[in-house]
């Protein structure tokens, strides 16, 4: 079922149509805009894509962002940013987005793991995340990439391409994603609550 290398898991028998999936975004896109948390920020940004029923500010702000840890400077210590969000409570997705390949993406996941927040992130050229770690793993499905990007966990760098297969990364240890080329990197990003690395 999965293909291991160090931190990073790719998944055997489970791909998607990178083409639909890039259509798909297109049209997302067009309906709702990236939002990048209230941090004013544009190098990282959003799109909500399941959200808490009955919550409308479920899918904006800093919900689209959530907790993690950071070692901000020289001293090394660690520090926690953001307010803990209740993942598993997301469970609705965006009815807006209902009629494209992506709610098929949705679905299929769904059927075999329990997601948390999922989200189009949209990574800028020529940029990078902070060193940090997540409360749980995350999955990656990237629709549009270029050779320059990659992810960096603990001392191991891997380049995910855009051909349909699905990841599991362990986004619990230190680690961040830089997008070394001159296009935006796409990828869908779900947390997973309850999965554990072996």
């Amino acid at each position: 079922m999965m293909n291991e290398l160090n931190n990073f898991v790719k998944l055997r028998n489970l791909e998607f149509n990178v083409h639909l999936m890039r259509a798909a975004f297109r049209r997302i896109a067009k309906i709702q805009d990236f939002d990048d948390g209230g941090r004013k920020v544009k190098y990282i940004s959003g799109i909500s894509l399941n959200k808490i029923p009955n919550d409308k500010k479920s899918t904006k702000g800093k919900n689209v962002w959530g907790r993690y840890w950071t070692k901000p400077d020289h001293t090394g210590k660690e520090v926690e940013r953001a307010d803990s969000i209740n993942e598993e409570a997301y469970t609705e997705f965006v009815s807006e987005f209902n009629d494209t390949y992506i709610k098929y993406v949705y679905d299929c996941l769904s059927k075999k793991y329990l997601l948390g927040r999922v989200r189009i992130l949209k990574k800028e050229p020529r940029s990078t995340l902070s060193w940090h770690r997540d409360p749980e793993p995350r999955l990656h499905i990237p629709i549009i990439t270029n050779p320059g990007c990659r992810m960096v966990i603990e001392n191991n760098a891997l380049h995910m391409p855009a051909d349909g297969g699905v990841w599991i990364v362990d986004a619990t240890k230190y680690h961040n994603a830089f997008n070394g080329g001159e296009e935006d990197r796409i990828h869908i990003v779900a947390t997973l609550p309850r999965f554990k690395f072996q």
